[in-house]
């Protein structure tokens, strides 16, 4: 027979830290902890093993577990110089579950057990506190009952509520002694009303089936769904950790306390915590009372805080990281109850990851992977102030992080007319569109109703560094009446105040206090190692000069993956030009609408080459349909035809002619830039143009021009010979050399299929993981909010496959467009400017395939670069270890 319990207590222990497929992550710890010499309450672990051994036994205990049991209990007495069922001096028990892998909150425990009519008045004489030990006593009963005897939780429930009216108490705390112990008696009474059986009082029978119920508890349906949801298999099922549980409400000489190695907030080198005396651990969290500060126990108990302290620094030591400790004081005995790994803040991540480096506690690749790439998305945006009070009335996608408060706007032109008077505003729309762009420039944050994590509205927000919250179903924009009505009723009207939560997705009426991002030099310190580790390189999505210089000077983005030449025709000076070209009726026309556009062009794109100079800069031509720069709403119209002097009819009739029924599916792209080569042929000029005098001021340009929408090597050519013939043309005239690229972004499912024969003319690819996410799911990133929720919680997706890549699907294509592009030109330069692109798990996805670069939104450059750096680190750690080389044999010795 296998052992079955391993014993912890007195400063040793049966099992260590490499035993967790034995002892679960529970008993493992505990028995680390003792073998360090930490005063841990004493306990036995009965091995996972046995839980294997209890269902191929039918549900039966196996032989051998009860004795050794009985055996621990025994040592656990004399340790603790009490007995389990003694009035005099009792001996509670806890027995909770603990599997290899973490599932907090799946499986069941039982606290207080040990306790029955006749131990209740020992505890009770014992603690000097009748109404903690009857209350302990009321709890021990309906969890035992819930979890081992199988009654519902609300049959007690009722009970509780109905004491509760009876004495005129509006909390549990209000009762009383008396009041627990007619409680007591009620529950008693329930338990043998709805099971036909007296509660049990035998102490070794709650033990033994407790740690049945907690054996059956790994197979319930909660147990079962959230192995299922995370994927966690081959486990042999529960270890279940029987333990001693000690008490810091036993009189003056008792208390208390949850510590931190290090301050969790601001990272400072300091023991971080509160205690109480003569307190619970229940009651320091609480808020029931005020506990103190951990220096205050140096004066009160010195001998204790010295062996506190003492415990601290060795545990720092020995896990390499800050713990969070909970301790409790039994009659002037410490104890350590557990140690974990402390969650800490953004800011306080990367100190305590940087400083941990400087004392040699750990290495520079530790820290690197310390450090959540998401961490560093919150560090560099505001947020509000912990303990800010705050009126949330509907919660959406969280898109864009941040704190923003503003009063609220409809419209794009109101909030830029609103900004110049000073006032800050929130834009709410039900979507935005490029229409939108100047007003969103202004806002403080975005709020739409409707749209998912990749929607117009999240991308350009994410661009700008603006907090936004899209797919928020619970409000209803009504732009006649210039307001939003949120669930419950609640109706904010243009010039309201609200607060948005870019992080959680919450918003908030009224205005919630903020505060300004963490600048701290250890942030800095952090990049150049992540830089240092790194082979990916990370560019930035940028469509103006402002954006280019941001994501450079502070982010310190390697080039631009991502200009959307779009962006620029929205400014007012620009998009009456365009409109033009789009009503012109002859090629004449447009091509006088278009001159108007160049030296714009040309402007934009030379102060991008001079923002990133010696970087790369990728250039995408006019993507989206022509339709989007023309007004839908009548009134829009009239003005519209009244600044390019025709009449409305004609705007109607060209809106009518350019209306398609899938326009993500129609005229745009690369298929608008062969049908219109004109309009290739002007960018393709302003971009060499620019180009051209850059070099002449001293600026290192390195321009590559991107196709759009590629799916085809026909469509490839056509649109190459259109954008060379002008490049030549422009270097002609300025008797100039320049190199630059062409290439395409593969966005559809057949341009990657295709990829070889695309690579024989585009010198680069850039996957547009938005648009080929959306053609191979079949799925509108516009829309999946209204069945991605569902689809999520039921896990027919594991993620939102708009936020990170769907390395199975997607990523095949991914994998084949590179594998099939190399192929055909080895040197074939490959990056990513989806927005994939400042997901960790899509640059480390990215990393794999053997990409050169991921480009993103400024404010994700540096997520990008930690991902980065990660996937290095995580590379080394699974690569096989290389052989040594055989040394050469000894030649034969010609001694004789």
């Amino acid at each position: 027979m296998k052992k079955c319990c391993y014993y912890f207590g007195g400063g040793k222990s049966e099992g260590n830290a490499a035993m967790k497929e034995i002892l679960g992550g529970k008993g493992a710890n505990l028995a680390e902890m003792t073998n360090l010499g930490l005063p841990v309450p004493p306990g036995f672990t009965i091995s996972a093993e046995m839980c294997d051994v209890y269902y191929k036994n039918n549900r039966k205990l196996p032989a051998g577990l009860e004795k050794e049991m009985d055996a621990y209990v025994a040592k656990i007495e004399r340790e603790m110089t009490a007995r389990l069922g003694d009035a005099e001096k009792p001996l509670l028990l806890s027995v909770r579950s603990g599997a290899a892998v973490s599932m907090p909150g799946m499986m069941d425990t039982v606290l207080n057990l040990g306790l029955s009519e006749k131990v209740v008045e020992g505890l009770a004489k014992k603690t000097n506190n009748p109404r903690f030990a009857w209350d302990a006593y009321r709890r021990f009963i309906q969890m035992f009952s819930n979890v081992v005897l199988g009654m519902e939780h609300h049959d007690f429930e009722h009970e509780l509520s109905t004491v509760k009216k009876e004495v005129g108490a509006n909390f549990d705390t209000d009762l009383k002694q008396d009041d627990l112990r007619n409680l007591v008696r009620r529950y008693l009474t329930l338990v043998k009303e709805k099971t036909g059986r007296n509660f049990p009082s035998d102490p070794k029978e709650q033990l033994i089936r407790s740690v049945k119920a907690v054996f059956a508890s790994w197979n319930n349906k909660r147990a079962i769904t959230y192995r299922k949801i995370n994927n966690i298999t081959g486990l042999l099922g529960t270890a279940v950790s029987v333990q001693a549980m000690v008490f810091g409400n036993m009189g003056a000489d008792s208390g208390t306390g949850v510590l931190f190695t290090r301050n969790p907030i601001t990272g400072a080198r300091e023991i971080y915590g509160d205690y109480l005396m003569n307190a619970q651990g229940e009651d320091v969290v609480a808020g029931i009372r005020t506990p103190k500060h951990i220096a205050d126990l140096a004066t009160k108990m010195p001998e204790i805080y010295a062996q506190i302290e003492k415990i601290l620094n060795g545990l720092e030591k020995h896990y390499r990281d800050v713990q969070d400790v909970e301790f409790t004081i039994q009659e002037g005995r410490l104890f350590i109850l557990q140690t974990r790994n402390g969650k800490r803040t953004p800011s306080a991540a990367v100190i305590i990851a940087v400083d941990m480096v400087n004392e040699k506690m750990i290495s520079r690749e530790e820290a690197v992977m310390r450090v959540k790439p998401g961490d560093l998305d919150n560090l560099l945006h505001p947020t509000f102030k912990p303990g800010a009070k705050r009126k949330v009335i509907a919660k959406g996608i969280n898109a864009s992080p941040g704190a923003a408060v503003g009063q609220v706007v409809f419209s794009a032109d109101d909030a830029e007319a609103w900004a110049k008077e000073g006032k800050k505003v929130i834009l709410v729309r039900q979507e935005t569109s490029p229409e939108d762009v100047g007003g969103m420039h202004v806002a403080q944050g975005i709020l739409t109703s409707t749209g998912g994590k990749a929607s117009h509205a999240a991308l350009v927000a994410r661009g700008m560094g603006r907090c936004c919250v899209v797919g928020c179903g619970d409000i209803e924009v009504d732009y006649t009446k210039r307001q939003f009505t949120a669930k419950g009723g609640v109706v904010v009207k243009q010039g309201d105040f609200i607060s948005v939560d870019g992080g959680s997705g919450e918003v908030m009426l009224g205005k919630v206090e903020t505060m300004e991002a963490t600048n701290i030099t250890q942030y800095d310190t952090l990049m150049k190692w992540v830089d240092g580790i790194r082979r990916l390189k990370v560019r930035t999505n940028a469509d103006t000069i402002h954006d280019a210089e941001v994501a450079r000077k502070r982010f310190a983005a390697e080039g631009i993956g991502l200009c959307r030449t779009e962006h620029m025709f929205f400014a007012p000076d620009r998009i009456t030009a365009m409109r033009e070209m789009i009503i012109a009726a002859t090629l004449e026309e447009r091509e006088k609408a278009l001159a108007k556009i160049l030296p714009m062009q040309r402007a934009d794109f030379l102060g991008i080459f001079k923002a990133m100079d010696g970087c790369p800069v990728t250039i995408r031509l006019l993507d989206p349909p022509l339709h989007e720069f023309l007004p839908q709403e009548e009134g829009a119209q009239r003005e519209v035809a009244e600044s390019l002097g025709v009449s409305v009819d004609v705007i109607k009739q060209k809106v009518n002619n350019l209306h398609e029924l899938n326009p993500m599916l129609g005229h745009r792209g690369c298929r608008l830039g062969i049908t219109y080569p004109e309009i290739n042929k002007m960018q393709a000029r302003a971009i060499m143009e620019a180009a051209c005098e850059a070099k002449k001021a001293g600026i290192k340009v390195m321009p590559e021009i991107m196709v759009p929408l590629t799916g085809t090597l026909a469509e490839m050519r056509e649109a190459k010979r259109h954008i060379v013939e002008s490049c030549k043309a422009v270097l002609r005239e300025k008797g100039m050399k320049l190199e630059y690229m062409v290439g395409t972004m593969i966005e559809l499912p057949r341009a990657a299929l295709v990829a070889d024969k695309i690579a024989t003319e585009a010198e680069f690819f850039s996957f547009g993981t938005n648009d080929l996410t959306q053609m191979t799911f079949g799925y509108s990133r516009d829309d999946i909010g209204s069945f991605l929720p569902e689809y999520l919680e039921k896990g027919i997706l594991p993620v939102d496959p708009f936020q990170s890549i769907d390395q199975e699907g997607v990523g095949q294509l991914i994998r084949m467009g590179i594998e099939k592009g190399r192929a055909a030109r080895p040197k074939l330069e490959v990056g990513i400017c989806g927005e994939h692109g400042g997901d960790p798990a899509s640059v480390k996805f990215c990393h794999r395939v053997g990409m050169d670069y991921v480009s993103c939104s400024p404010y994700r450059v540096p997520i990008a670069r930690l991902a980065a750096a990660q996937a290095v680190v995580e590379e080394r750690k699974t690569a096989p270890k290389k052989a040594k080389k055989a040394k050469p044999a000894r030649k034969a010795s010609r001694k004789r």
